[in-house]
């Protein structure tokens, strides 16, 4: 083995696993590798006691850390020799051309190649920067070395990325312990009908946590292979440096197509979803929800259609025969029956009560607030609408979650509405019974409103006192507006 090889093997066993560079107070772990004292440190985080070595990701106790005095004397001896053996290593290796045994004296810069004096001829070459050797390698030298920074910057930045990653393993387990003992915490307030819920929901959030730990895994295992490949790149450099000209040239095209192949690897966002696990507010839970999140909502005289007339409280609306005046406002419904609620709802739960009959044909749910005027000139209900529509015997259900389902009820007095915005759920019961109709689940990115719709010899619709729960007192549903 050559002493320019030995050297630079000397060199590698010398460096930090972490930072890449010449270890600085060297540290030695339970399982035999060697780190800097604060790279090491900045690996785990303060006060925990036990870590995994990054590289053969063993556990180890941070109190059996010993500082390795005889490696660090080992280090600053190889400083001094490479420094000793680059000033005298000037010797020019002579090479010949493969294609006209010529002795090689020129390089060029645009293919990367060296050259003899023939290889410069007519149709070879030709319009290229050819320079002398000595004046190539002397600029490849300065380039190479501002590279080496840059290389250095890069896998320093790297290799904070995985630590980061590693560290976000860690506070993964920590965070779903935690989601653990919250849902607990809820769950105990339920009967025997949420049991069932808290074991699937458990299931959910493991299956989560597991899969995140894998996605996580390899991520890290990315950056560890991205730091291994960038380690040989600068290992490959390092040596580089002890190499004639000539040799330093003949490996300058493979280093830099190399270097530009080697990106990093996209950051795994791992994080758990809070709001994949609230249970359903269904039975003893349900008049806990409505006293908590129940909001008094009004009808919006603005977006009515002509052919409905919101009352002078806004708590009621009726379907009339004949159109009243033009609407004056942008934001009212042309073509279809539709009134839409306030207030408008972006985040949270809210429950609010609507007073219906059997015998009309009407629909009630949210629908997104900021529609477009096409939407409100259209016949059809809007694209982002989830409500339940009563057909006189049955129930059918539109929006994105489950359209043309046909639910039947025995009983039909007031319809319940609970939104919980973040869980992307709306939920209709039928009330006083706390009978489940359904559930529309979906994702809510924009803000949503209350929403009513009225069809062709359908009774008036009531919106339920949020003080009492029942419908204001004012005058009946039934009786002339």
């Amino acid at each position: 083995m050559s002493q320019a090889s030995n050297l630079t093997r000397l060199q590698a066993e010398t460096k930090c696993n972490i930072c890449l560079e010449d270890l600085k107070r060297p540290v030695t772990t339970e399982c035999g590798h060697n780190f800097c004292h604060t790279c090491l440190r900045s690996s785990y985080e303060q006060g925990q006691e036990l870590y995994r070595c990054p590289i053969c990701r063993q556990p180890c106790n941070e109190r059996n850390l010993s500082n390795n005095d005889q490696l660090e004397v080992i280090v600053k001896s190889a400083q001094v020799l490479y420094s000793l053996t680059s000033k005298s290593n000037s010797q020019e290796t002579s090479t010949r051309c493969d294609q006209h045994n010529q002795v090689l004296t020129f390089f060029c810069e645009d293919d990367l190649q060296l050259l003899c004096d023939q290889c410069i001829g007519p149709g070879s070459h030709n319009n290229h920067q050819v320079t002398p050797i000595a004046q190539a390698a002397s600029h490849h030298r300065r380039k190479l070395h501002r590279l080496t920074k840059s290389l250095q910057k890069k896998l320093k930045e790297v290799n904070q990325l995985k630590i980061l990653q590693i560290k976000k393993s860690q506070k993964l387990r920590q965070q779903a312990e935690a989601q653990r003992k919250e849902l607990n915490s809820e769950f105990q307030q339920l009967s025997q009908f949420l049991n069932r819920e808290q074991k699937t929901a458990f299931s959910r959030l493991k299956d989560e946590e597991r899969d995140l730990k894998q996605k996580l895994s390899e991520n890290i295992a990315a950056f560890e292979n991205h730091v291994s490949t960038v380690r040989e790149l600068f290992s490959h450099m390092v040596a580089g440096r002890a190499h004639s000209d000539v040799e330093m040239l003949s490996t300058v095209k493979d280093f830099h197509q190399k270097l530009l192949s080697v990106p990093p690897p996209d950051i795994f966002p791992a994080q758990i979803r809070r709001e994949a696990y609230n249970f359903p507010p269904q039975y003893s839970a349900l008049q806990k929800l409505i006293q908590r999140f129940r909001v008094q909502v009004t009808l919006d005289p603005e977006t009515a259609h002509p052919n409905l007339l919101v009352s002078e409280d806004r708590q009621r609306v009726s379907l009339l025969k004949k159109k009243q005046d033009p609407p004056s406002s942008s934001e009212s419904f042309t073509d279809s029956p539709v009134v839409l609620g306030i207030p408008i709802f972006n985040s949270g739960r809210h429950y609010w009560e609507v007073k219906v009959t059997k015998t009309s044909e009407w629909a009630i749910g949210i629908c997104q607030a900021n529609l477009s005027p096409g939407a409100r000139q259209s016949s059809s209900a809007p694209e982002k609408c989830w409500r339940i529509l009563w057909q006189g015997d049955c129930f059918v259900v539109s929006g994105s979650a489950d359209p043309n389902s046909k639910l039947k009820v025995t009983t039909l007095r007031n319809i319940g509405v609970f939104l919980d915005y973040e869980l992307g759920e709306v939920s209709f019961y039928s009330m006083p019974e706390k009978s489940h109709i359904y559930t529309f689940r979906d994702t809510f990115t924009e803000p949503v409103c209350p929403y009513f719709y009225l069809r062709l010899h359908s009774e008036p619709l009531g919106l339920c006192s949020a003080s009492d729960g029942g419908p204001k007192p004012t005058g009946g549903l039934n009786s002339d507006i």
